[in-house]
């Protein structure tokens, strides 16, 4: 049994969710290949080479992947998915991987299976619904299975392989799209979806000044990322990809840190995985408390700044 993974990277690195989905992926047994698509990408193909669990990756380099279109990157995907004899294909449930595993799934015409948490055996997934207050087990009679798995559900392989290499032909330019340019946001602090402590704040903050008066010094003391909950979003407090939940992005840190966010669900579908949660709100019925290992009720512009001089004092 061959299992095929599409690897997200920047021609230079793997993504995190890549080295998730290589776990999913050795759930099923066999051997995992990974295709590395891209332009002048020597970098990432050592990277994937390297990975733990991966016997081979199937590179192929040319100018038209040196973005990761969706629309030329489906059809390779048929093209290799289908020669290769794959029981299953599989990317990260990142913004790469929802863009990619539908169109591929199309063109190969199979169901795509979304959001996986779970393996249980070849066609036996589990995944979310109902912003995840109900999992679901999801069988599939399919030849071939296209999934997209949760990285929070799944750790990120190791390193210490060495998977051969080989190169395979191009597909073609579809000319559907282009990247025409990037905005992206540059910050000191980690990357918030593989933090391992993350500091959000809601709406409860008023404004953005107040948000990083009060938040900054905190995420600095604990060497956490930064996040939010959708409505402080909206408000224009943060950009959006501070955005922790159902429609932002899915974590699962260490220590989770919620300061003035009552806790819709679609926030709380984005972070209840974490392994510690502490939430800070005045409102002593606001949801988030149900899930919150720890919280407390005050004033967060009287308790944040406390709790910040107290981890700096120890």
């Amino acid at each position: 049994m061959k299992t095929l993974v599409i690897a997200e990277h920047d021609n230079g690195r793997l993504a995190t969710a890549s080295l998730n989905a290589v776990t999913a992926a050795v759930r099923f047994g066999g051997t995992v290949d990974v295709l590395v698509a891209g332009h002048a990408c020597d970098a990432a193909v050592a990277q994937a080479r390297a990975v733990a669990g991966v016997a081979r990756v199937l590179k192929v380099d040319a100018a038209h992947y040196a973005e990761p279109l969706a629309e030329n990157l489906a059809v390779l995907v048929q093209r290799v998915a289908t020669e290769g004899g794959y029981r299953a294909v599989l990317a990260g449930a990142s913004s790469f991987g929802k863009n990619l595993a539908p169109r591929a799934a199309a063109l190969l015409d199979v169901a795509a299976v979304s959001d996986v948490v779970g393996i249980s055996a070849p066609g036996r997934y589990e995944r979310p619904i109902y912003a995840g207050n109900v999992m679901v087990t999801v069988e599939s009679d399919q030849v071939l299975d296209v999934l997209t798995v949760r990285s929070t559900a799944f750790d990120a392989a190791g390193s210490g392989g060495s998977a051969a290499v080989e190169e395979i032909a191009a597909g073609p330019d579809l000319a559907l799209s282009r990247v025409v340019g990037r905005e992206l946001s540059k910050s000191e602090r980690p990357e918030l979806g593989t933090a391992a402590v993350v500091v959000s704040g809601g709406r409860g903050l008023g404004s953005g000044e107040n948000y990083h008066r009060v938040l900054d010094p905190l995420a600095d003391t604990l060497g956490a990322a930064l996040g939010a909950s959708r409505a402080a979003v909206d408000a224009g407090f943060v950009p959006n990809d501070y955005q922790v939940g159902q429609t932002g992005k899915i974590v699962a840190p260490g220590l989770y840190v919620a300061v003035g966010i009552s806790g819709a669900i679609q926030h709380l579908a984005g972070m209840k995985d974490s392994k510690v949660i502490v939430a800070i709100n005045k409102d002593p019925d606001a949801p988030i408390f149900q899930i919150a290992d720890y919280g407390l009720v005050a004033d967060l512009f009287e308790a944040v700044p406390a709790l910040t001089s107290s981890v700096a004092a120890t």
